[in-house]
């Protein structure tokens, strides 16, 4: 037989078969140590041995029960059927908080009223309960009086009658205060006339007396005076007679 080459042959020595052995035993000890991490999970994993399947979509559905978990935290009750993840299937969940209802805002509670505020019969409220009455209102004040009316005097006709003498009468006036304020003085002013034996006036003399004051507001009087003139103004055969007045007064 003709040489072209060099021929090795492999001698297996006893080291090199215990490090080949050693190798092998330590991928069978990864293989088991990876599977039971996969098993770990909770759902019993599996470890792909082989090339991969076939590529497309994969059906993600859950096959077992899936328990509902809210955002905020809080561990709902409810359960839902497989296939059908996401919506709840039962009532036990957690009801709506107390701030959000399920149509709308939770109605606001009405406020209490305030003990200090005005009790019954316009009162204000103490703080046990009771009220105390309003305040009364104040007197209305007195309206000014008007100052009273000024005096306001009248007069009749003088009243004669003779006198002891033919040269004296007695004269009778009558007097009325219509004002609201008393006259305090005054006098009255008679008009004598001096007729003679066949009716003829010759002559009229004027005397003054004081007035019967005070005269009070709306009060009434008479008063008679006895007027006389000097003798020798009437003859024997005249007589006089007081026909007219003036009164001043204040």
């Amino acid at each position: 037989m003709l040489r072209h080459g060099t021929l090795r042959s492999t001698t297996w020595s006893p080291g090199r078969r215990r490090a080949l052995a050693g190798a092998s035993a330590a991928v069978v000890c990864l293989g088991a140590a990876l599977g039971a991490c996969a098993g770990a999970g909770g759902g019993g994993g599996y470890v792909a041995v082989g090339g991969a399947g076939r590529s497309g979509p994969v059906d993600a559905s859950p096959t077992g029960s899936v328990t509902m978990v809210p955002l905020d935290g809080s561990k709902g009750g409810g359960t839902t059927s497989p296939g059908t993840a996401g919506s709840p299937s039962g009532a036990t969940g957690s009801g709506p908080g107390p701030a959000q209802a399920d149509n709308g805002p939770v109605p606001s509670t009405p406020d209490r009223p305030s003990p200090t505020g005005t009790g019954p019969g316009g009162g204000w409220g103490a703080g046990d309960g009771r009220t105390t009455p309003a305040p009364a209102p104040p007197d209305p004040a007195p309206a000014p009086t008007a100052p009273p009316a000024p005096a306001a005097l009248s007069w009749g006709e003088p009243v004669t009658a003779d006198g002891d003498q033919r040269w004296c009468q007695k004269v009778t006036v009558g007097f009325r205060n219509s004002g609201g304020t008393a006259v305090r003085s005054g006098s009255v002013t008679f008009g004598t006339h001096v007729i003679g034996a066949l009716g003829i006036d010759w002559s009229t003399v004027r005397t003054s007396e004081a007035l019967p004051v005070p005269i009070g507001a709306g009060a009434r009087t008479d008063h008679t005076w006895t007027v006389c003139l000097d003798a020798w103004r009437v003859p024997l055969g005249m007589h006089i007679e007081t026909r007219d007045l003036s009164v001043q007064w204040k």
